[in-house]
């Protein structure tokens, strides 16, 4: 099935231009600062970074409607500051806090908040697919017009269970926008050496399941496929794929020294490449902002990611008796007739 390329530029708003680069400064300097809440000690586990892939949450945001949902992977806090959760909260859920979003019991992988239809991160790399699934087929049985995110990595491309879940949400006809968030290097190999289609958005042709392959780092074009691949699933006509071509900057996580690609080749793409520097540059030469509006936004969302961090430092550890809490659902008897 062929592919559309976005490549006519969008019309947009100062308004909107504004509203995407202090988005996506928020998920930079939020990001930023929980690398360096790791390196003090007060991140455990696993932690990993969005940097540099900020144009995809906020691009699809900008399409979504209120009442659609979202799932993704463990790369998941851009995911969640682009859908409106509190970064108070996502803050202290990193640092293991009773104020955060799974009252510190879920860490830097595992959070979710049912009031922003956010489903999670999830640490098993496709499991939050099939799941997705799920989300989009309850909207479809309730007719409610909702359509699903489902958000994976090229590495999870290779996953078994992504093309069981191409068929059946072929099969059903589910809204269900699949995102290829492509960072080509999955956990550390590049995507030449792992896999054996060039395009990946391809693999749902043997599915019926149409799709295209998206400019990752330039929002503006995200949105303008995420408008189309949300019109697709609304009007019934099933999933729809999009491979979002993107470059995270820093390793796969923060104990990832990153050895398989070169300096050079990171620095050539913050300098030619970056989505916040792009819209900057639109804002200033558009004359739709000054330097000093800029400044303004960035102090504005560096007192934000501040407070985010005192408040996760002030917030307690969870009780130990949260350790009993949280595990099984509470059942309803049922009686005989």
């Amino acid at each position: 099935m062929a592919a559309r390329k976005t490549t006519k530029k969008p019309n947009v708003s100062a308004e909107e231009l504004t509203s995407h680069y202090r988005e996506m400064l928020l998920i930079r300097r939020f990001e930023e600062k929980a690398g360096q809440l790791y390196g003090m000690g007060l991140i455990g586990g696993f932690c990993h970074l969005y940097i540099g892939q900020e144009a995809v949450v906020v691009g699809l945001e900008a399409a979504a409607e209120e009442g659609d949902k979202r799932i993704t992977s463990y790369r998941d806090h851009g995911h969640m500051l682009a859908c409106g959760m509190d970064p108070d909260g996502v803050m202290a859920e990193l640092t293991g806090r009773e104020g955060g979003y799974s009252k510190g019991k879920g860490g830097s992988m595992h959070m979710f908040s049912k009031e922003k239809h956010f489903y999670g991160g999830h640490g098993i790399v496709g499991a939050q697919v099939p799941l997705g699934a799920g989300l989009a087929f309850a909207d479809k049985y309730k007719g409610n017009g909702r359509v699903t995110f489902a958000y994976f990595g090229d590495g999870a491309a290779n996953q078994g269970q992504i093309y069981e879940t191409f068929n059946m949400a072929a099969l059903w006809q589910l809204p269900v926008i699949f995102v290829i968030e492509n960072n080509q290097y999955a956990m550390g190999t590049a995507q030449a050496r792992s896999t054996s289609t060039p395009e990946l958005f391809t693999r749902g042709e043997a599915f019926g399941i149409p799709g295209e392959a998206v400019d990752g780092m330039n929002v503006l074009t995200v949105k303008d496929a995420g408008e189309r691949a949300v019109a697709h699933c609304r009007a019934g006509k099933g999933p729809y794929i999009l491979e979002v071509k993107t470059y995270r900057y820093r390793g796969h996580s923060m104990s990832d020294p990153a050895k398989y690609r070169t300096r050079e080749e990171v620095q050539k793409m913050r300098s030619e490449r970056d989505p916040i520097e792009q819209v900057r540059e639109m804002l200033l030469t558009g004359k739709h902002a000054s330097e000093d509006d800029l400044k303004a936004i960035d102090k504005e969302i560096k007192d934000i990611v501040n407070k985010s961090a005192d408040f996760s430092k002030e917030s307690p550890e969870p009780h130990l008796d949260e350790l009993w809490t949280d595990i099984y659902a509470e059942t309803i008897p049922q009686h005989s007739a």
